[in-house]
């Protein structure tokens, strides 16, 4: 079942992101809990969690983005899409990818977007499968210190 994070779920969801790219787990700190707050508590992030027998096994995070161009819409943007590697091939994260756009539609968005540091094509079709295309657009990042 795919729904929003509770408040109490944040240790087991930085266990999952060890499964993504995380090599460790932040240890509890007054920032950690911060920045914990500012996501729980700000409308347009939705950390989306799929729960099977009472386990987070997949996620991905929703950001909402208010904007000035496309008739004043706002757009989505995905990011941080994992499932716990024995779960993998079960739809859990294309079940959260479809929630994510569900709550794109109903905010009005006219685009989500999605990056990924993936090149196995794998991946890439799994997106592809999902709807997303890498042809309309080309991404840079800048990695900042």
């Amino acid at each position: 079942m795919v729904r929003e994070i509770q408040y109490g779920e944040q240790k087991e969801l930085l266990k999952l992101y060890l499964s993504l790219h995380e090599d460790s787990i932040p240890e509890q700190s007054e920032t950690l809990e911060k920045v914990w707050n500012e996501i729980i508590n700000d409308k347009n992030h939705h950390l989306l969690v799929n729960v099977i027998d009472e386990k987070i096994v997949s996620s991905c995070v929703c950001v909402i983005i208010p904007n000035l161009t496309r008739g004043i819409r706002p757009y989505a943007f995905v990011e941080n899409v994992v499932t716990l590697e024995k779960y993998r091939g079960h739809g859990y994260a294309t079940e959260c990818l479809n929630y994510a756009k569900t709550l794109a539609k109903k905010s009005n968005c006219y685009k989500i977007m999605l990056l990924t540091g993936s090149k196995e094509e794998k991946t890439l079709n799994f997106y592809r499968k999902a709807g997303y295309n890498s042809t309309d657009k080309t991404a840079f990042i800048q990695w900042l210190e």
